[in-house]
């Protein structure tokens, strides 16, 4: 029974998206325009760790998973004194990522794009 579920999960890991690496979108903003983000992934079987960053600076990524071709993490930013959370979701095509951001509380969706770097 162990080495049937040794089997399963090597091949669950064995089919998750290659995600580690350099990519870059243009994130939308508040006011309708769009910053460039460099995010910096490092896969590990189901475990996603890294970090993004953006004209404000680097921010780590936290509870970060990988299932199959769909990614997941949060970041946690402050703002005036105020924590926000900010979900992640993506699901990976090749060298694309497509995904949506959340706040924690919100409900606007904003949806982009990210390309793995060439570096």
């Amino acid at each position: 029974m162990k080495t049937i579920l040794f089997l399963l999960l090597a091949a669950a890991a064995a089919f998750a998206a290659d995600v580690t690496g350099k990519w870059v979108a243009q994130v939308p903003g508040r006011g309708g325009e769009t910053r460039e983000a460099t995010f910096t992934f490092k896969a590990d079987g189901n475990q996603l760790t890294g970090s993004v960053t953006t004209p404000r600076g680097e921010a780590p990524i936290s509870d970060g998973k990988v299932d199959g071709d769909e990614i997941s993490f949060n970041q946690v930013m402050e703002f005036n004194g105020n924590e926000v959370k900010l979900t992640f979701k993506g699901k990976v095509s090749g060298d694309e990522i497509k995904f949506t951001r959340q706040r924690e509380g919100g409900n606007r969706v904003q949806e982009f794009t990210a390309k793995r770097a060439s570096n």
